[in-house]
Protein backbone atom coordinates (compact mmCIF):
# COMPACT_ATOMS: atom_id res chain seq x y z
CA UNK A 1 0.00 0.00 0.00
CA UNK A 2 1.55 3.27 -0.98
CA UNK A 3 1.30 5.66 2.47
CA UNK A 4 1.60 8.62 0.46
CA UNK A 5 -1.36 8.05 -1.57
CA UNK A 6 -4.28 9.87 0.18
CA UNK A 7 -7.31 7.14 1.55
CA UNK A 8 -10.69 7.69 -1.08
CA UNK A 9 -13.34 10.03 -0.42
CA UNK A 10 -15.77 8.71 1.55
CA UNK A 11 -19.02 9.52 -0.53
CA UNK A 12 -20.99 9.64 2.25
CA UNK A 13 -19.73 12.93 3.11
CA UNK A 14 -18.76 15.02 0.35
CA UNK A 15 -22.56 15.59 -0.90
CA UNK A 16 -22.29 17.61 2.79
CA UNK A 17 -19.25 19.07 2.77
CA UNK A 18 -19.63 20.29 -0.92
CA UNK A 19 -23.00 21.81 0.22
CA UNK A 20 -21.01 23.59 3.40
CA UNK A 21 -18.49 24.83 1.11
CA UNK A 22 -21.09 26.56 -1.54
CA UNK A 23 -22.55 28.48 1.36
CA UNK A 24 -19.76 30.39 2.56
CA UNK A 25 -17.85 30.58 -0.90
CA UNK A 26 -20.77 32.82 -1.43
CA UNK A 27 -19.70 35.24 1.56
CA UNK A 28 -16.58 34.04 1.65
CA UNK A 29 -13.52 34.51 -1.27
CA UNK A 30 -11.46 30.70 -0.56
CA UNK A 31 -13.70 29.11 1.39
CA UNK A 32 -14.43 26.49 -0.77
CA UNK A 33 -11.21 25.39 -2.08
CA UNK A 34 -10.08 22.12 -0.51
CA UNK A 35 -7.41 23.38 1.51
CA UNK A 36 -9.78 26.04 3.73
CA UNK A 37 -11.88 21.94 3.32
CA UNK A 38 -9.27 20.24 5.37
CA UNK A 39 -10.40 19.62 8.52
CA UNK A 40 -9.14 18.84 12.20
CA UNK A 41 -10.30 16.73 15.34
CA UNK A 42 -10.56 19.47 17.73
CA UNK A 43 -11.55 18.49 21.72
CA UNK A 44 -14.50 19.62 22.63
CA UNK A 45 -13.95 21.39 25.29
CA UNK A 46 -11.35 23.70 23.37
CA UNK A 47 -14.68 25.10 21.48
CA UNK A 48 -17.28 27.91 22.75
CA UNK A 49 -20.45 28.83 21.50
CA UNK A 50 -20.45 31.91 18.85
CA UNK A 51 -21.77 35.04 20.61
CA UNK A 52 -23.15 36.37 17.45
CA UNK A 53 -24.91 33.44 16.05
CA UNK A 54 -27.94 34.22 14.41
CA UNK A 55 -29.80 30.93 16.05
CA UNK A 56 -32.25 31.74 19.17
CA UNK A 57 -33.38 28.58 20.91
CA UNK A 58 -32.34 25.15 19.84
CA UNK A 59 -35.45 22.63 20.02
CA UNK A 60 -35.02 20.01 22.28
CA UNK A 61 -36.29 16.99 20.18
CA UNK A 62 -34.42 17.83 17.47
CA UNK A 63 -31.12 18.10 19.26
CA UNK A 64 -32.11 14.49 21.02
CA UNK A 65 -32.25 13.44 18.08
CA UNK A 66 -29.24 14.95 16.17
CA UNK A 67 -27.40 12.97 19.58
CA UNK A 68 -28.81 9.83 18.86
CA UNK A 69 -27.64 10.41 15.24
CA UNK A 70 -24.07 10.91 16.55
CA UNK A 71 -23.77 8.10 19.06
CA UNK A 72 -24.55 6.02 15.80
CA UNK A 73 -22.48 7.46 13.07
CA UNK A 74 -20.29 10.24 14.57
CA UNK A 75 -20.24 13.86 13.21
CA UNK A 76 -20.84 13.69 9.43
CA UNK A 77 -20.27 16.98 8.59
CA UNK A 78 -17.65 19.05 10.48
CA UNK A 79 -18.18 22.02 11.94
CA UNK A 80 -17.11 25.69 11.16
CA UNK A 81 -14.59 27.20 14.13
CA UNK A 82 -12.15 30.29 14.04
CA UNK A 83 -9.24 30.80 16.39
CA UNK A 84 -9.97 32.45 19.19
CA UNK A 85 -7.54 33.86 23.02
CA UNK A 86 -8.57 30.38 24.35
CA UNK A 87 -9.29 27.86 21.83
CA UNK A 88 -11.89 27.88 19.35
CA UNK A 89 -15.00 29.78 18.49
CA UNK A 90 -18.12 28.35 16.71
CA UNK A 91 -19.23 30.10 13.51
CA UNK A 92 -21.60 27.12 12.53
CA UNK A 93 -22.64 23.58 13.69
CA UNK A 94 -23.77 24.47 17.06
CA UNK A 95 -26.37 21.80 17.11
CA UNK A 96 -23.55 19.27 15.66
CA UNK A 97 -21.23 20.56 18.52
CA UNK A 98 -23.92 20.23 21.54
CA UNK A 99 -25.04 17.27 20.45
CA UNK A 100 -21.29 15.55 20.46
CA UNK A 101 -21.25 16.74 23.46
CA UNK A 102 -24.13 15.07 24.68
CA UNK A 103 -22.78 12.24 23.25
CA UNK A 104 -20.01 12.03 25.05
CA UNK A 105 -17.35 12.80 22.37
CA UNK A 106 -14.05 14.00 23.18
CA UNK A 107 -13.34 15.75 19.71
CA UNK A 108 -15.44 17.05 16.51
CA UNK A 109 -14.19 17.37 13.17
CA UNK A 110 -13.65 21.10 12.43
CA UNK A 111 -12.45 23.45 9.39
CA UNK A 112 -10.49 25.97 11.22
CA UNK A 113 -10.54 29.42 9.42
CA UNK A 114 -9.71 32.76 10.87
CA UNK A 115 -12.45 35.81 10.19
CA UNK A 116 -13.66 38.87 12.07
CA UNK A 117 -16.95 39.07 13.68
CA UNK A 118 -18.70 40.04 10.53
CA UNK A 119 -17.51 37.64 8.49
CA UNK A 120 -18.56 34.82 11.13
CA UNK A 121 -22.14 36.19 12.07
CA UNK A 122 -22.78 36.11 8.10
CA UNK A 123 -21.13 32.58 7.61
CA UNK A 124 -22.97 31.69 10.67
CA UNK A 125 -26.33 33.33 8.96
CA UNK A 126 -26.21 31.58 5.67
CA UNK A 127 -25.51 28.20 6.64
CA UNK A 128 -28.59 28.38 8.77
CA UNK A 129 -31.00 30.43 5.92
CA UNK A 130 -29.80 27.54 3.74
CA UNK A 131 -31.41 24.87 6.23
CA UNK A 132 -33.78 26.99 6.86
CA UNK A 133 -33.12 26.74 10.62
CA UNK A 134 -33.84 30.45 11.73
CA UNK A 135 -37.16 31.57 12.92
CA UNK A 136 -38.26 34.81 10.83
CA UNK A 137 -37.87 36.89 14.35
CA UNK A 138 -33.97 35.25 13.58
CA UNK A 139 -33.64 36.27 10.56
CA UNK A 140 -35.21 39.93 11.62
CA UNK A 141 -32.20 40.17 14.61
CA UNK A 142 -29.17 38.91 12.22
CA UNK A 143 -30.72 41.67 9.56
CA UNK A 144 -30.67 44.48 12.27
CA UNK A 145 -27.10 43.22 13.69
CA UNK A 146 -25.88 43.63 10.02
CA UNK A 147 -26.88 47.12 9.52
CA UNK A 148 -26.80 48.15 12.99
CA UNK A 149 -23.27 46.76 14.68
CA UNK A 150 -21.52 46.48 10.52
CA UNK A 151 -22.88 49.43 8.90
CA UNK A 152 -24.38 47.23 5.81
CA UNK A 153 -27.41 48.39 3.50
CA UNK A 154 -30.43 46.53 3.38
CA UNK A 155 -28.61 46.25 -0.30
CA UNK A 156 -26.03 44.78 0.97
CA UNK A 157 -27.62 42.71 3.34
CA UNK A 158 -30.01 41.07 0.65
CA UNK A 159 -26.66 40.59 -1.61
CA UNK A 160 -24.92 38.70 1.01
CA UNK A 161 -28.13 36.09 1.78
CA UNK A 162 -29.44 35.89 -1.37
CA UNK A 163 -33.07 38.16 -0.75
CA UNK A 164 -34.15 40.64 -2.01
CA UNK A 165 -34.15 44.24 -0.71
CA UNK A 166 -37.99 44.35 0.04
CA UNK A 167 -37.73 41.02 1.50
CA UNK A 168 -34.94 42.35 4.11
CA UNK A 169 -36.78 45.58 4.66
CA UNK A 170 -40.38 42.82 5.39
CA UNK A 171 -38.66 41.27 7.70
CA UNK A 172 -37.07 43.73 9.74
CA UNK A 173 -40.65 45.32 9.90
CA UNK A 174 -41.66 42.40 12.41
CA UNK A 175 -39.49 43.69 14.79
CA UNK A 176 -41.77 45.92 15.17
CA UNK A 177 -44.46 43.53 16.73
CA UNK A 178 -44.60 43.37 20.74
CA UNK A 179 -42.46 41.40 22.75
CA UNK A 180 -44.75 39.01 22.69
CA UNK A 181 -45.85 37.93 19.39
CA UNK A 182 -41.99 38.32 18.58
CA UNK A 183 -41.61 35.43 21.26
CA UNK A 184 -44.57 33.50 19.50
CA UNK A 185 -43.19 33.57 15.90
CA UNK A 186 -39.72 32.22 18.01
CA UNK A 187 -40.98 29.03 19.13
CA UNK A 188 -43.39 28.17 16.18
CA UNK A 189 -46.48 28.95 17.74
CA UNK A 190 -47.66 31.40 14.51
CA UNK A 191 -46.40 31.37 11.21
CA UNK A 192 -44.26 34.26 9.67
CA UNK A 193 -47.32 34.80 7.60
CA UNK A 194 -49.84 35.01 10.68
CA UNK A 195 -46.92 37.90 11.75
CA UNK A 196 -47.47 40.15 9.05
CA UNK A 197 -51.16 39.94 8.62
CA UNK A 198 -50.81 41.41 12.26
CA UNK A 199 -48.50 44.18 11.10
CA UNK A 200 -51.92 45.84 9.43
CA UNK A 201 -53.57 46.29 13.13
CA UNK A 202 -52.19 49.86 14.36
CA UNK A 203 -53.58 49.72 17.84
CA UNK A 204 -51.63 47.14 20.10
CA UNK A 205 -54.83 46.04 22.53
CA UNK A 206 -56.36 45.24 19.31
CA UNK A 207 -53.29 43.68 17.54
CA UNK A 208 -52.85 41.28 20.67
CA UNK A 209 -56.33 40.23 20.69
CA UNK A 210 -56.17 38.86 17.09
CA UNK A 211 -53.06 37.16 18.49
CA UNK A 212 -54.55 35.25 21.21
CA UNK A 213 -57.45 34.33 18.65
CA UNK A 214 -54.55 32.55 16.61
CA UNK A 215 -52.82 30.62 19.80
CA UNK A 216 -56.14 29.71 21.23
CA UNK A 217 -58.07 29.28 18.21
CA UNK A 218 -55.93 28.29 15.88
CA UNK A 219 -56.70 31.20 13.12
CA UNK A 220 -55.41 30.59 9.49
CA UNK A 221 -52.86 33.50 7.91
CA UNK A 222 -56.24 34.11 5.62
CA UNK A 223 -58.31 34.12 8.81
CA UNK A 224 -56.05 36.81 10.55
CA UNK A 225 -55.78 38.84 7.43
CA UNK A 226 -59.79 39.28 7.26
CA UNK A 227 -60.02 39.92 11.24
CA UNK A 228 -56.72 43.08 10.45
CA UNK A 229 -58.78 44.49 7.59
CA UNK A 230 -62.34 44.19 9.85
CA UNK A 231 -60.99 45.84 12.65
CA UNK A 232 -59.41 48.74 10.08
CA UNK A 233 -63.37 48.89 8.90
CA UNK A 234 -64.78 49.13 12.06
CA UNK A 235 -62.35 51.87 13.03
CA UNK A 236 -63.16 53.89 10.14
CA UNK A 237 -66.82 52.89 10.53
CA UNK A 238 -66.52 54.34 13.90
CA UNK A 239 -65.69 57.93 12.94
CA UNK A 240 -62.17 56.87 14.19
CA UNK A 241 -60.18 57.11 10.69
CA UNK A 242 -61.11 58.33 7.20
CA UNK A 243 -63.38 56.69 4.92
CA UNK A 244 -63.15 53.35 2.96
CA UNK A 245 -62.74 54.86 0.26
CA UNK A 246 -60.27 57.50 1.63
CA UNK A 247 -58.31 54.97 3.82
CA UNK A 248 -57.70 53.13 0.42
CA UNK A 249 -56.04 56.37 -1.46
CA UNK A 250 -53.90 56.44 2.18
CA UNK A 251 -52.81 52.84 2.14
CA UNK A 252 -52.00 52.90 -1.42
CA UNK A 253 -49.96 56.24 -0.96
CA UNK A 254 -48.15 54.17 1.74
CA UNK A 255 -47.61 51.53 -0.59
CA UNK A 256 -45.83 53.66 -3.15
CA UNK A 257 -43.79 55.58 -0.85
CA UNK A 258 -42.49 52.35 0.56
CA UNK A 259 -41.84 50.56 -2.35
CA UNK A 260 -39.80 53.87 -3.89
CA UNK A 261 -37.33 54.16 -0.57
CA UNK A 262 -37.35 50.80 0.86
CA UNK A 263 -38.82 51.19 4.42
CA UNK A 264 -41.78 50.90 6.30
CA UNK A 265 -44.36 54.13 5.19
CA UNK A 266 -47.36 55.54 7.16
CA UNK A 267 -49.74 58.14 6.52
CA UNK A 268 -51.42 59.97 9.03
CA UNK A 269 -54.24 62.10 8.65
CA UNK A 270 -56.76 63.61 10.57
CA UNK A 271 -60.32 65.25 9.36
CA UNK A 272 -58.74 69.19 8.71
CA UNK A 273 -56.80 68.32 6.48
CA UNK A 274 -53.56 67.77 8.46
CA UNK A 275 -51.46 65.38 8.71
CA UNK A 276 -47.65 63.80 8.80
CA UNK A 277 -45.74 61.10 6.85
CA UNK A 278 -43.96 58.60 9.36
CA UNK A 279 -40.99 56.51 7.59
CA UNK A 280 -39.37 54.19 10.15
CA UNK A 281 -35.84 53.14 10.00
CA UNK A 282 -33.69 50.71 12.49
CA UNK A 283 -30.40 51.71 12.64
CA UNK A 284 -27.86 55.18 11.92
CA UNK A 285 -26.71 52.93 8.72
CA UNK A 286 -30.43 52.77 7.58
CA UNK A 287 -31.45 56.75 8.03
CA UNK A 288 -28.29 57.30 5.76
CA UNK A 289 -29.87 55.11 3.09
CA UNK A 290 -33.06 56.62 3.55
CA UNK A 291 -31.55 60.31 3.31
CA UNK A 292 -29.88 59.66 0.24
CA UNK A 293 -32.89 57.72 -1.64
CA UNK A 294 -34.77 60.87 -0.40
CA UNK A 295 -32.14 63.34 -1.64
CA UNK A 296 -31.45 64.49 1.94
CA UNK A 297 -28.06 66.52 1.40
CA UNK A 298 -26.36 65.68 5.36
CA UNK A 299 -22.79 67.17 6.49
CA UNK A 300 -21.38 63.57 6.15
CA UNK A 301 -22.09 63.45 3.09
CA UNK A 302 -20.57 66.79 1.75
Amino acid sequence: MDTNSPPPPDPTKTPRMKGLGRGLAALIPGAGTSQEQSTLEIPVDRIRPNALQPRGAIDRTELDDLEASIREQGVLQPVLVRPSQDGYELVAGERRWRAAVAAGLSTVPAVVRPMDDLGALEAALVENLQREDLTAMDRARAYLRLTEDFGMSQEAVAKRVGRSQPSVANTLRLLALPEEVQSSVDSGRISEGHARALLAVRDRRKMLSVWKAIEERGLSVRQTEMAAKRLSISREMTGQGPSTTARQEIKNIELSISERIGAPTRVVSSRSGRGEIRISFFSPTDLDRLLVALGVETQGSR
